[in-house]
């Protein structure tokens, strides 16, 4: 059984090949991004003292700030253990 993807409104074949042809790079920065996220956000919901913030603005930074924010969060709001 083949696939038909030509047929998808308003994508074009060229757009999916693209698209394709990205996935080996795509999938191991989402799942990177994922890694980081969950790291990120057992850190936060374990702690209680942030350098920065509360525990309510690093969850939203870990979550809404692909990649950046979990870096953010260990660089910037990580407090001392």
């Amino acid at each position: 059984m083949k696939l038909e993807f030509g047929n998808v409104v308003g994508v074009s074949d060229n757009v999916l090949d693209l698209i394709f042809a990205m996935l080996p790079f795509l999938i191991p920065i989402v799942l990177i991004q994922l890694v980081l996220m969950i790291v990120a956000l057992v850190s936060v919901l374990r702690h209680d003292s942030f350098k920065m913030g509360n525990k309510v603005v690093w969850v939203l930074v870990v979550v809404l700030i692909n990649i950046i924010g979990p870096i953010l969060y260990f660089v910037l709001g990580r407090g001392d253990d």
